[in-house]
């Protein structure tokens, strides 16, 4: 490379350099010759070579390997220090560390104490920062004063051990990833995802050993952090089967697909074709068969203004809203491929929970096609039924159900249908009517004590036969792309299972059932489709809070 675009990109490196050594160095001295160190093999390496396809991934190599032979380099400055020649300033962990090579080691050897096993870390708190006699420890702990002994004897040998090395910390001290979506497939129990993945700590513990098991203290170096903390969550999410326990060491339980942009593009294109497929036709034979005009399928669902009492049927492109997506769900099932049940696959947690959790993490920058499906604010699909009747359900963009994420989904679903049952016979309470009102299933009119109307807001199938007449409409059309889906679906199928763990490959596979079924992006994409041609239209405002919701036969 000729020497003005060598000079023209270390410019450009200068800054974001210094920035990487005064991150990772204990001093400003270390991080300017570390700094000039990288900077200068980096211009050396450029000025000699004309090959280098990727400039930014060479610097950061470059960086990454002279980081390493710095952290090397440090650590022979501290190794030889005797624990015996420290440890009485153990006694007080605050006290003031100074800054010669012995100060250094008692930081160090402070820091290492949280690596012990639990037991040792007790005993050896108790002994050295608490003063406490060896005997006293044994009562308290209830185990033998030899075995104190013998502690404290292996924890020096441990403590020593990790004197002499140099923890390598992984990028996520300094880059810590974040989920960008989690969420169930099956029945919550009384502890929602947002409990186990509160803050950073466990995502990230979960996303380190994603696919590699690793010990407590392995998955402290990734991320910086004392094993102490690392430890308690460890434990919490192993209790309720977000990780599994491998000997001494852990490994996630759950799926955390980190998609390439070539992975989306591919699910992309397969959901796209499937859906012009499969959407354009169910639209045409819904439209033009007349079966929206049956008697059967129930709606109130009109203009704002209209009076109840004129309240027959809503208009096609809502009831269509819910049809649809419904049908694409449910139809089908005959080919579906159901080799791998859920109760194989699915985890029982202590909280009554029986599901599947995945969780995603994107990355900050990813070149996607201009015409990429998003599924923004998705929830669903839903369903809870009481031996009569099913509510189905999901929420999507265009829907108005801003906090259905907040809600107690299926306990809400249990309320309405028993409200649902209720109705007819005037079971209905005034304040439980302003409460589905308040969440778009019904509409009201008139002073509840006197001139008082309503009506179901929401699509409602009367009978089974109904029922099955518009699913076996998604029958046929499926039928008759059967083929075209089994070969869109092939290689899909073949790299998301590349991308997952060996231990969790089953657990995909049952999921990868669903595809072109119960599938969000397959309904999502349904839905896209015929809004992109024009056949289907956005629902009115008043319409929201209502729309893709069901109540039909079970």
């Amino acid at each position: 490379m000729n020497r003005q675009d060598t000079e023209k990109i270390i410019a450009e490196y200068l800054k974001p350099i210094f920035g990487f050594s005064l991150k990772r160095c204990k001093s400003i001295q270390d991080a300017e010759d570390l700094s000039q160190e990288i900077v200068l093999k980096a211009f050396r390496t450029l000025l000699l070579k004309d090959d280098i396809t990727d400039v930014h991934k060479f610097i950061w190599t470059i960086a990454h390997n002279a980081l390493s032979n710095y952290y090397r380099d440090t650590a022979k400055g501290i190794i030889g220090i005797s624990i015996d020649e420290v440890a009485e300033s153990l006694a007080d962990p605050n006290s003031e560390i100074n800054t010669d090579d012995t100060g250094e080691s008692i930081r160090q050897l402070q820091q290492e104490i949280a690596y012990l096993s639990k037991l040792q870390r007790k005993i050896v708190i108790a002994y050295y920062f608490e003063n406490r006699k060896q005997a006293d420890i044994s009562s308290e702990l209830s185990i033998p004063l030899g075995t104190v002994k013998w502690h404290l004897f292996e924890a020096k040998k441990e403590l020593k051990r990790g004197m002499n090395i140099m923890r390598k910390t992984s990028e996520l001290k300094f880059h810590p990833i974040k989920f960008h979506s989690y969420g169930i497939n099956g029945s919550a129990g009384t502890k929602t995802p947002d409990t186990f993945f509160r803050s950073p700590l466990p995502q990230n513990i979960c996303y380190c050993i994603r696919n590699t098991a690793k010990t407590i203290n392995e998955i402290a170096d990734d991320l910086g952090v004392s094993p102490v903390y690392i430890e308690s969550e460890v434990e919490f999410l192993e209790e309720y089967g977000f990780l599994q326990a491998q000997k001494d060491k852990y490994i996630a339980n759950f799926i955390i697909g980190e998609p390439t942009a070539e992975l989306l593009t591919l699910q992309n294109d397969m959901y796209r074709q499937a859906a012009e497929l499969f959407a354009n036709d169910l639209y045409d034979e819904l439209t033009g068969s007349g079966i929206l005009d049956d008697p059967d399928i129930l709606c109130g669902q009109t203009d704002v203004s209209a009076p109840l009492s004129d309240t027959t049927q809503a208009d096609h492109n809502f009831i269509l809203w819910s049809l649809i997506p419904y049908i694409a769900a449910w139809s089908g099932e005959h080919l579906r491929d159901e080799r791998i049940s859920f109760e194989e696959v699915a985890t029982i947690r202590p909280d009554g929970g029986h599901n599947i959790v995945n969780a995603a993490v994107i990355p900050d920058h990813m070149t996607l096609p201009e015409d990429y499906v998003y599924m923004k604010n998705w929830s669903g699909p839903m369903w809870n039924g009481n031996g009569r009747h099913i509510l189905w359900q999901i929420d999507t963009e265009w829907s108005d159900r801003a906090t259905l994420a907040n809600r107690n989904v299926m306990k809400e679903h249990e309320q309405v249908m028993s409200l649902y049952h209720a109705e007819p016979n005037g079971g209905i309470s005034t304040l439980e009517y302003a409460w589905l009102a308040e969440r778009g299933y019904i509409k009201t009119t008139g002073d509840p004590n006197g001139s008082f109307q309503t009506a179901w807001q929401i699509v409602i199938l009367k009978n089974n036969d109904i029922k099955n007449r518009l699913l076996s409409i998604g029958n046929r059309i499926k039928e008759k792309y059967h083929k075209e889906f089994d070969e869109l679906k092939a290689p899909y199928v073949e790299a998301v299972l590349k991308t997952i763990p060996k231990h969790l490959q089953r657990v995909k596979a049952y999921e990868l059932q669903s595809v072109f079924h119960s599938d969000g992006w397959f309904l999502c994409h349904c839905i896209t489709t015929l809004l992109k041609n024009g056949k289907l239209q956005p629902p009115a405002e008043h319409q929201r809070k209502a729309l893709t919701t069901m109540i039909f036969p079970s």
